[in-house]
């Protein structure tokens, strides 16, 4: 079971995580114990950039800054990558799930994949519907199915 979490906090992680060198430094971090200054070193930006980049991690709680003098020390928080890691599951055991229900259709009705598209279900553009490429037909509306997992 997914633990309960905001949808503003999912989305923190995975801004956060949507960065290579961010993911770069959570990679660092989860193997050993590091601070600002030696992260800063391994990438050719500036310190402030690395800087800027661990405050969106930690504010991610991806990963957690201490003190010990006047050195800061970043570690990642392998607890808070687990809990990304199993709601991308979730996600994947949805999905997985329901291509096997459509293989298991289709395997069932060998004669469904010949049959041509019933015109009578393509509904015309609305606005608000994106601008279908050129060639192609506009996307049917959807909404949510009823067995998203709930983040």
């Amino acid at each position: 079971m997914v633990e309960q979490q905001t949808d503003a906090d999912i989305d923190r992680v995975f801004h956060a995580l949507a960065d290579a060198t961010r993911r770069d430094i959570v990679r660092r971090t989860l193997v050993a114990e590091q601070s600002v200054t030696q992260l800063a070193a391994a990438y050719a930006m500036s310190f402030a950039a690395v800087s800027k980049h661990i405050a969106v991690l930690a504010e991610a709680r991806l990963i957690t800054k201490r003190a010990e003098g006047r050195v800061r020390l970043v570690r990642a928080d392998p607890a808070m990558i687990a809990r990304a890691q199993r709601l991308l599951r979730s996600y994947e055991d949805l999905w997985r799930g329901r291509i096997d229900r459509l293989d298991a259709l289709l395997d069932a009705d060998p004669g469904a994949t010949a049959s041509p598209v019933d015109s009578s279900a393509v509904r015309a553009p609305r606005a608000g519907d994106a601008a279908p490429h050129r060639g192609t037909s506009a996307p049917a509306a959807s909404s949510p199915p009823p067995d998203t997992p709930t983040p």
